[in-house]
C-alpha cells in the first residue's frame, strides 16, 4: 500500500488533491504536512513540518513509512517577487530536499512546475513542450531550475519524479492566493459578497486555465502512469482551457446581468502576464498518459459560484 505525503497540503491545490488522495488509498495513508496555515476543520492525518528542513522531514518520511510525496509547498509568482530570497528558499531548497530524500529512501515524487517558466521570448500562442525557457520572475526561475533538478535526479538517481507545468488553476475549497491568475478566484468571491469586482489585469489579458478538478485528475492519472510512458522528466505542459479577464466577466454576466467589473491593472501583475503564454500545446501529455480536460468555461463557471455560495453561507 502506497503511503502519501503531501506537502503544502492546504493551499490551493493541496486542498482538493488531500481529500482525492484520501478517498483514493484511505485517509489512514495520507499525512498532510502543515506549517503555518492548518484549517481547524481539516478531517486526515495531520503532521507539522517545514520543507527546508530536511531532517524533520526525514523523520516524518522514516515514521510512517511514507513511499510517495506530493510535493506542493511553494510560493507564488507575486508572492516571490515581494521576496525572491524567501522564494527560492522554499521552492528550491524545499524542492531538493524533497528529492534527495526520494533518493535515498526510493519515494515517488509529483512536482508541479508552471507556465511561469516561460517567458517574454517563449512562443505565446499553443507554446509547444520544448521551447524557450527564459522566464523574468524569481518564481518563473525556481521552476525552470526546479524542472532541471527533476530531470537530473531521475537520470543520475533514477528517481521517479513526475511533473506537471500548472496553468493558472481555479477552485473555491482554498482562499484565493497571491497568484497572477488568481483574479479569476477573487472575482467569484467580488461576485457574490458584492456584485462587483476590480480585475487587476487588462481585459484582454488572455492566460490559461484550468479548474481545480480537471488540475487533480491530471495530477493523480500523471502518477498512475506506468513509468516506461513518461518520456518527459522536466515537467509536462498541460492544458485545459484559455481567456481573458473580459469574457470570464461576460460568462459571468449571463447568470449575474447586474455584475459590475472594472479593470484596474497592477504595474506587476500585468508585466508577468504579459510575459506568459496564451495557450499551451499539451499533445505530449495527451499521447504518453492520456491526457484530457473535462471543463470548459461555462461549466467551470457555474461549478465555481455554487461551490463558493455554499462555502460563503
Amino acid at each position: 500500500m502506497r503511503n502519501i505525503l503531501v506537502t503544502g497540503a492546504f493551499g490551493l491545490v493541496g486542498s482538493d488533491l488531500v481529500p482525492a488522495l484520501q478517498k483514493k488509498f484511505g485517509s489512514s495513508h495520507v499525512f498532510a504536512l502543515g506549517n503555518k496555515t492548518i484549517p481547524k476543520e481539516f478531517k486526515g492525518q495531520l503532521v507539522k513540518g517545514d520543507v527546508r528542513d530536511m531532517a524533520s522531514l526525514e523523520k516524518i518520511i522514516k515514521k510512517h513509512n511514507i513511499t510517495d510525496v506530493y510535493h506542493l509547498a511553494g510560493l507564488l509568482s507575486v508572492g516571490g517577487e515581494k521576496n525572491p530570497d524567501l522564494a527560492w528558499d522554499v521552492n528550491i531548497n524545499g524542492l531538493r530536499n524533497v528529492l534527495e530524500l526520494a533518493r535515498d529512501y526510493k519515494l515517488r515524487v509529483f512536482w508541479p512546475s508552471s507556465i511561469a517558466a516561460f517567458g517574454p521570448t517563449t512562443p505565446k500562442k499553443m507554446t509547444p513542450q520544448h521551447t524557450v525557457l527564459e522566464p523574468t520572475t524569481i518564481y518563473g526561475a525556481t521552476k525552470v531550475t526546479g524542472e532541471l533538478l527533476c530531470q537530473y535526479y531521475f537520470v543520475r538517481w533514477g528517481v521517479d519524479v513526475r511533473s506537471l507545468r500548472y496553468p493558472g488553476l481555479i477552485g473555491y475549497k482554498a482562499p484565493p492566493g497571491d497568484g497572477t491568475t488568481e483574479y479569476s478566484v477573487h472575482i467569484f468571491y467580488g461576485l457574490l459578497k458584492e456584485n462587483r469586482y476590480s480585475v487587476f489585469l487588462k481585459a484582454d489579458a488572455r492566460l490559461p486555465m484550468m479548474y481545480i478538478d480537471d488540475a487533480i485528475r491530471g495530477t493523480i492519472k500523471l502518477m498512475d502512469a506506468p513509468s516506461k510512458k513518461i518520456t518527459v522528466r522536466t515537467s509536462y505542459n498541460f492544458a485545459a482551457i484559455n481567456f481573458t479577464p473580459k469574457e470570464l466577466v461576460s460568462e459571468i454576466k449571463k447568470l449575474y446581468p447586474t455584475f459590475v467589473a472594472t479593470y484596474d491593472p497592477d504595474p506587476v501583475k500585468q508585466k508577468i502576464a504579459e510575459s506568459w503564454p496564451q495557450s499551451v500545446d499539451d499533445r505530449v501529455a495527451r499521447k504518453d498518459w492520456g491526457w484530457k480536460p473535462e471543463f470548459v468555461l461555462s461549466k467551470m463557471t457555474n461549478v465555481m459560484i455554487e461551490g463558493l455560495k455554499k462555502k460563503l453561507q
